[in-house]
């Protein structure tokens, strides 16, 4: 379908009005679920991304295990050589002064020499260590190879978690982007103006609507903001799609679009309508206008009570859009409506 036939108001004969007004009745591009489906896989996003900061934190406590592992396997080693040293000099000793047949004779008989009783007391200490030593190494090996295994279990799972985490990012960054890229079609065949590289439509990417958030009231970059149908427009990405099914919805209702004459206000246009309009706009750095997440509109939305305003009362809730309760009465203003990507998502 062309473009311009999803804009223009019938004109043609009843029986051809009511064939266009059939097929608008079918929204081609189903903006609406690409909508939902947008900021489903910018949720899961975001909750991977939580899930990868969690275990890399958990990895980096992991790897400090797995130091400390490392420093316990080369506490353990270090007292394997201090244990052994004592039974090399004890053999030293002993082989220096020998414990011969005599000697045993001499000690059996009664008549053994000091030395042969010093040296037959050393080959007692010695047998008696040796065998201590022996269960404390045969411990302290068991207990190398454990930290070694441990450790070597440890780096192995860090290993396949960083490729694990790795692998769902790229799946779920792939198939954001997907989505994103049909839902900016849907967008440029529903009237929103795009460059011919797409560099434009970066704007509209919902992902980047957090990241508008990251910006002072008045002060987001042109580049963050995704243009409305409505020309010289825009609005925060989230906010735009919305307004754009909207549109769609008013659209099929009423058979024009709606009528927009504010939407984002960088801080100087929020300061100049401040002081020409005393008490009817918000203090500069404080308006939703000024987080391209409010419209002020006409066409008669603006007159209170009327059938487009009381429309918009029944139907916007259904898109995230509202008119603040202040705005009843203080100060009184039916043109103002805002976007809350929390309220459709209760709905």
């Amino acid at each position: 379908m062309a473009v311009t036939s999803l804009f223009v108001v019938p004109t043609a004969a009843p029986a051809q009005a009511e064939r266009v007004e059939q097929v608008d009745r079918k929204d081609p591009a189903d903006l609406t679920a690409l909508r939902k489906e947008a900021e489903k896989s910018a949720k899961e996003l975001e909750d991977a991304t939580k899930a990868l900061e969690k275990r890399r934190a958990d990895i980096a406590a992991a790897e400090k295990q797995l130091t400390g592992k490392l420093k316990a396997l080369q506490d353990a080693e270090a007292k394997l050589a201090v244990i052994r040293q004592p039974v090399s000099q004890m053999a030293e000793l002993l082989y220096e002064q020998p414990v011969g047949a005599d000697g045993v004779t001499s000690f059996l008989s009664g008549d053994a020499s000091a030395d042969t009783l010093r040296a037959m007391a050393n080959t007692s200490h010695i047998v008696a260590n040796r065998q201590l030593v022996v269960e404390r190494t045969s411990t302290l090996y068991k207990e190398t190879e454990r930290l070694a295994a441990e450790a070597q279990e440890l780096r192995a799972s860090n290993m396949l978690a960083e490729a694990q985490m790795a692998a769902e990012i790229d799946t779920l960054r792939q198939r954001s982007d997907k989505i994103v890229k049909s839902l900016t079609a849907a967008l440029v065949k529903m009237g929103i103006k795009v460059d011919k590289v797409g560099r434009a439509a970066l704007g509209c990417n919902p992902l980047r609507a957090a990241t508008a958030n990251g910006y002072p009231n008045g002060l987001i970059p042109k580049a963050m903001l995704c243009p409305l149908q409505q020309k010289g427009h825009s609005l925060r990405a989230d906010a735009t799609i919305a307004f754009v099914s909207l549109n769609e919805a008013y659209r099929r209702r009423f058979g024009k679009q709606i009528c927009v004459t504010d939407a984002y206000r960088n801080l100087a246009e929020q300061q100049s309508i401040y002081y020409r309009r005393p008490g009817f706009a918000a203090v500069p750095g404080r308006s939703n206008h000024g987080l391209g997440l409010a419209v002020d509109l006409c066409g008669g939305v603006e007159r209170f009570r009327s059938v487009e305003f009381v429309w918009m009362e029944k139907n916007s809730k259904k898109y995230g859009w509202f008119h603040p309760s202040w705005a009843y009465s203080s100060p009184f203003e039916p043109w103002h409506w805002e976007y809350d990507p929390k309220i459709d998502s209760v709905l």
